[in-house]
């Protein structure tokens, strides 16, 4: 199964998709009001953040990756993706976290930190693969390789952090 028909099979199912992500950030607010203001990093409501960050997030993260490389590598008009796939985690997840952060510190939320540094890792190697793919377009125009190698540095220290945040331990 190729990334285009699961894409295809997702489409499928636009409804439970829809529930799905409508029902993380009901539940991301409901035990929000379950737990009181302030009190989201105990040992219960921290585990629950932490599935319903990665039930958001993850999702989120890959619908992004998808629009931008539909965007910027492919070329495809964004009037014509569809909306369930490609907009709809990117907003539940945004939702997710925006509800979050009212209810609960996300250092207390485990594994926040690894997700961030997941992020920052597919960010990163987003932007390298569009840099290198535009490369020959600086060079044409004669960009300078002192910028390039500025830019990989930045892109480099950008990578570590990322890692060490992903696969690094967590401090307590």
């Amino acid at each position: 199964m190729t990334l285009r028909e699961l894409i295809s099979a997702a489409d499928a199912v636009r409804i439970p998709i829809l529930i799905g992500f409508c029902a993380v950030v009901i539940v991301t607010a409901l035990i929000g009001l379950l737990h009181g203001r302030g009190r989201g990093g105990g040992a219960p409501w921290r585990y629950l953040y932490a599935v319903l960050v990665y039930a958001a997030c993850v999702p989120g993260a890959f619908a992004a990756m998808l629009l931008l490389y539909a965007l910027f590598f492919t070329g495809e008009n964004l009037l014509d993706v569809n909306v369930m796939i490609y907009v709809v985690p990117i907003a539940a997840m945004g939702a997710t976290l925006g509800v979050m952060r009212r209810n609960v510190d996300f250092d207390s939320v485990p594994g926040f930190n690894r997700l961030t540094g997941l992020m920052t890792m597919l960010a990163v190697a987003f932007a390298a693969a569009f840099v290198l793919r535009s490369l020959r377009v600086w060079l044409f125009f004669g960009a300078s390789m002192v910028w390039f190698f500025v830019l990989v540095a930045a892109l480099f220290v950008l990578f570590k952090w990322g890692g060490r945040l992903l696969f690094g331990r967590r401090r307590s």
